[in-house]
């Protein structure tokens, strides 16, 4: 039942909530200031406040920007995130190290094998270990397959958003190449929480190699489709050429990378500046464009593909018999996961291995698996070039079984800084292409 006596003073103080005590509580009512403000600002004069998203398929999904448009300019831009935090980084403080990859890989849920890699990678520092050969192997190969897949959603998504629909469907088409791939190898389409500290859970299938040479020949002959379609489309030149254009220098200032920062001219990439797994023994390209704009970020990601083609047949190549995780036992489960025939549960051999071992073998998997492993105290932070661009984990360990703090540094996240500066001064119509060039997954950027 409600006395619906306020009790706070909004003459006093404009920016406080409004409220009324009940017998639950008080309870505060609170509006949308940002509207408010800018409906205010804007009266009396010709210019028109717009709130697109967060319910918008060109926002992708959850992002909200509030424009003003005078005619059809857009004069200013700001964006509005946080409707799909899911508190990713506070639930991996209340996890073991191993569980928070369950986690991490439904931050960018496009490229979650990045995010597992940077977070083990962030582990594996603070523990000192080194990943057995085999496993960065596999590692670089599973996200490069994850880069294409990645890549080929923002065509997709782009194309659908300004209208081009074969563009759309031949970029989901490709993908499924990609995911069914990925669940080969992986069991799983996303979120597969397959790289784990210290190396992966299990080794490639039999058949591997030749399933990934298959796909590396399927893309191969369908990349060079986006060209045809697409590249060389009046209309699709008409709807990107110039639209977005951001200079070197202003993604300095924001701190843009990824294909964004390699469109403005400057060949930054991690793989190559700072290589990791192995990376500088690869021998492959990084494009780089000059004209700054959305049609040069779209054909950076169609070369970025073929160049991670390359990438994965040299894996193929690289790939040595070897463990796929470190042999200290305090880290690696000392009984090794074999899937049954359902693709779901373990197998029997997996069970008998188990329960087959000594008392105190079945007791220590036990306490490994529940409690998790110690990690000394300190706090490390490793970067990786994702689709992107830069994608690194912050950890914090106290000594403890669980992280005392994880922070990922999120591209998608630094990267929609650029909007405004992107959109402000050009067309309504050209903030749908602008957003798009930016790639940005907002569960990544909400996290």
């Amino acid at each position: 039942m409600s006395t619906d006596v306020p009790t706070t003073d909004t003459a006093t103080d404009p920016y406080a909530a409004s409220s009324r005590e009940t017998t639950e509580g008080t309870v505060y009512t609170v509006t949308g200031g940002d509207w408010d403000e800018l409906i205010d600002e804007s009266s009396g004069d010709e210019r028109i406040v717009i709130n697109m998203g967060p319910q918008h398929p060109s926002t992708h999904g959850v992002l909200r920007l509030v424009m003003e448009v005078s005619g059809e300019t857009v004069t200013d831009v700001r964006l509005v995130i946080g409707y799909l935090h899911t508190g990713i980084e506070k639930n991996c403080e209340y996890r073991t190290w191993t569980q928070g990859v369950t986690f991490v890989t439904r931050a960018d849920y496009l490229s979650p094998l990045f995010t597992e890699t940077a977070y083990c990678m962030s582990i594996e520092r603070l523990l000192g270990v080194e990943v057995p050969t085999r496993a960065e192997v596999i590692r670089v190969l599973l996200m490069e397959i994850n880069r294409i897949g990645s890549h080929l959603v923002a065509l997709a998504t782009g194309g659908m958003e300004l209208g081009a629909l074969t563009g759309m469907t031949n970029g989901f088409r490709e993908r499924e190449e990609v995911l069914h791939l990925l669940e080969f190898l992986t069991g799983l389409r996303m979120n597969h929480a397959f790289i784990r500290p210290g190396g992966v859970v299990q080794d490639l299938p039999e058949g591997a190699e030749k399933r990934i040479l298959e796909f590396c020949d399927v893309m191969d002959s369908r990349l060079p489709g986006f060209h045809q379609l697409l590249t060389g489309n009046a209309i699709w030149q008409q709807r990107l050429v110039g639209v977005g254009y951001l200079p070197l220098d202003g993604c300095l200032s924001l701190g843009v990378t990824g294909p964004i920062l390699r469109s403005a001219g400057l060949a930054w990439d991690l793989r190559k500046v700072e290589p990791y797994l192995g990376y500088e023994q690869y021998d492959f390209e990084v494009p780089t464009e000059t004209a700054a704009d959305s049609f040069a970020r779209y054909k950076l990601r169609v070369e970025e593909m073929h160049q991670s083609l390359r990438i994965i047949r040299q894996c193929v190549e690289a790939l040595e018999p070897g463990p796929v995780m470190v042999g200290d036992a305090k880290i690696a489960w000392p009984a090794k996961l074999s899937i049954g025939a359902d693709g779901m549960g373990n197998s029997l051999e997996h069970v008998r291995q188990i329960m087959g071992q000594s008392m105190e073998s079945l007791i220590h998997h036990f306490k490994l698996v529940t409690e998790g492993f110690k990690v000394p105290p300190g706090q490390a932070y490793v970067p990786i070039e994702s689709p992107r661009g830069e994608l690194g984990a912050h950890l914090v360990s106290d000594g403890g079984t669980r992280p005392l703090r994880v922070h990922l540094r999120e591209p998608s996240f630094v990267n929609l800084q650029a909007a405004p500066a992107m959109c402000e001064g050009g067309l309504l119509s050209d903030v749908i292409a602008a957003l798009a060039s930016l790639d940005p997954v907002m569960g990544g950027c909400d996290r």
